[in-house]
């Protein structure tokens, strides 16, 4: 699985022992509809990531994570990315899901690509930040290939 991540945060969750896992991939941290199911909000990409991997076959007290992302892509807006990594910290100690590793924060983009069998995951830092409003300059595109999720 691959992703890429500016100011949105991934996380990566596995089991080790049953070898299956997935990723999710969420712009904004929460939503204040508690009826909002949109899967762009952390909240709910977090629990119907932790469903999926169950429901593969994962059990719960083995589950792993690992995040990536919560960039701060500008200076003009307040800090999402900020705002993302800190509430999936919170999110997976409220879970008590361990968190094995993190690559959280900075102001480069990040190319990430995680092997759910094994829980492997690899990052790559993508040079240049979000084109600024007063000095627009072109964005790095990712290759065809990437899946978002």
């Amino acid at each position: 699985m691959t992703t890429v991540l500016g100011s949105c945060v991934a996380v990566c969750l596995f089991d080790p022992k049953a070898g299956v896992g997935g990723m999710n991939h969420f712009l904004l941290a929460t939503h204040g509809d508690a009826q909002n199911t949109d899967l762009k909000y952390g909240v709910n990409a977090m629990e119907l990531l932790i469903n999926k991997v169950l429901q593969a076959g994962a059990s719960r007290q083995h589950l792993q994570a690992k995040l990536f992302g919560g960039a701060r892509m500008t200076d003009h807006s307040r800090d999402i990315g900020d705002t993302n990594a800190k509430f999936s910290i919170a999110f997976l100690e409220r879970e008590e899901i361990a968190c094995t590793s993190k690559s959280l924060g900075g102001d480069k983009a990040r190319r990430v690509q995680f092997h759910p069998f094994s829980g492997a995951a690899r990052q790559m830092q993508i040079s240049g930040l979000a084109p600024d409003v007063e000095n627009p300059r072109p964005v790095p595109r990712p290759a065809s290939d990437i899946t978002l999720f």
